[in-house]
C-alpha cells in the first residue's frame, strides 16, 4: 500500500497565496451571551459566510488552481454529501472547466441545489462510502476527470488549512484552545497545521458526533476504525476519517468530544437565536461540544470553526417542536 501524500504548513501558506484571489476572508464572530452561558471566550470563525457557504470552497478552490493545464482538461471528479460537491463545482466554473460530483442518496436537497446551480454534473449511488467511492473511480475512468477527494487530498487539506491560519492572525495568539467539527478529518488536519506552526501550545478538539465517531474511535486504538454505517443529522460529518487526515492527527495533540444529535441541534437553534447566524449542524456541533464539557474551556480563549450554513430550510430539525 502507498503511503498518503502529507501536506506541510508550508503547503497551507502556499494554498493561501493561490486562493486569495477567490476565497471570502471570513470575520471572526463574538457574543457577550455565549460567553457568558460557556464560561469562556468564543471567537467564532465564520466559515458558513464563505463562498459556497461552508469552508470547503478553500480545500476545492486550491485543488482546481493546483491542476496544470493538462490535468484540468477533462475537469475534475469528487464524492460528497453536498458542500464540498458545490465547492468544488463553484470552483471548476471559476476556472471553466467540467466538474462531476457523486452523490449518495439522502443527500440534503438544499446541498443538492448548491451544486446544481454551479453547474456541476450529478451522478447518484447507495449511501455508503463504498459506493461513493466506486462510482468515483468508475465516472472519473469514462470522463477522464482529475480526481479531488473531499477530504483525503493533499491539496485539499492545505486548502482548509487556510481557515486557521486566518482565524489565528484575526483572533491574535492567545487562544488556547481551537474546536472544529470532525468528518472526513480535512478540516481538522488542516486545521492542526496551522495550529502546530503558529500555535504550538494551543490544544485542538474535535467535535464528532455520537452516531459518526470513527474519529474519537481510531484516535483511541492508534489505528483507523472506520468500518460503521453513519446515524447523525450532521450530513457533513459522516464521512469516514481519511487516511491522511489519520496520519496527520494521530501525530498531533489532539482529542475528541463526541456529541449526541439532540444537543447538536439545541446548539444550531442557539446560534441562529443568539447570534442571528444561519449554520447547519455540523457547523453547530463545535458549540454543541463546548457546552458538553463547560469545565474543560472554562476561562480560556477558545477559536471556533463555524464550518458552514447550508441548512434546508424546508426540513429544520425543530420544526413541529
Amino acid at each position: 500500500m502507498n503511503e498518503p501524500i502529507l501536506p506541510g504548513f508550508a503547503d497551507v501558506l502556499a494554498a493561501a497565496a493561490r486562493i486569495a484571489p477567490h476565497a471570502t476572508v471570513t470575520p471572526v464572530l463574538r457574543s457577550r451571551e455565549l460567553d457568558a452561558l460557556a464560561g469562556a471566550s468564543l471567537h467564532f470563525k465564520g466559515e458558513h459566510l464563505q463562498r459556497s457557504g461552508a469552508f470547503k470552497f478553500r480545500g476545492a478552490c486550491n485543488a482546481v488552481w493546483s491542476l496544470d493545464e493538462a490535468q484540468a482538461e477533462h475537469g475534475v471528479v469528487t464524492h460528497s454529501s453536498g458542500n464540498h460537491g458545490a465547492a468544488l463545482a463553484l470552483a471548476a466554473r471559476q476556472r471553466g472547466i467540467a466538474c462531476h460530483v457523486v452523490v449518495p442518496q439522502g443527500a440534503v436537497a438544499s446541498k443538492l441545489a448548491n451544486i446544481v446551480r454551479h453547474g456541476a454534473t450529478l451522478w447518484r449511488c447507495e449511501a455508503t462510502q463504498q459506493a461513493r467511492e466506486a462510482e468515483c473511480e468508475r465516472v472519473q475512468r469514462e470522463t477522464g476527470a482529475a480526481l479531488v477527494h473531499p477530504y483525503a487530498d493533499a491539496r485539499v487539506i492545505a486548502g482548509q488549512g487556510t481557515a486557521a491560519l486566518e482565524l489565528v492572525r484575526q483572533a491574535g495568539p492567545a487562544l488556547d484552545v481551537l474546536v472544529v467539527p470532525a468528518g472526513g478529518g480535512g478540516l481538522a488536519s488542516g486545521t492542526l497545521l496551522a495550529m502546530q506552526a503558529l500555535l504550538p501550545d494551543c490544544e485542538l478538539v474535535l467535535a464528532e458526533p455520537a452516531g459518526a465517531a470513527d474519529t474519537a474511535r481510531s484516535l483511541a486504538a492508534g489505528e483507523r476504525r472506520v468500518d460503521f454505517l453513519p446515524e447523525t443529522l450532521c450530513d457533513g460529518l459522516r464521512g469516514a476519517l481519511g487516511e491522511p487526515n489519520f496520519a496527520l492527527l494521530s501525530a498531533g495533540r489532539v482529542q475528541a468530544i463526541t456529541v449526541d444529535d439532540a444537543a447538536t441541534v439545541a446548539a444550531m437553534r442557539l446560534i441562529w437565536q443568539v447570534m442571528k447566524q444561519v449554520v447547519e449542524p455540523s457547523s453547530a456541533i463545535t458549540l454543541a461540544a463546548i457546552l458538553a464539557q463547560p469545565q474543560r474551556f472554562a476561562g480560556r480563549n477558545v477559536g471556533v470553526i463555524l464550518s458552514g450554513g447550508n441548512v434546508d430550510l424546508d426540513a429544520l430539525p425543530w420544526s413541529g417542536q
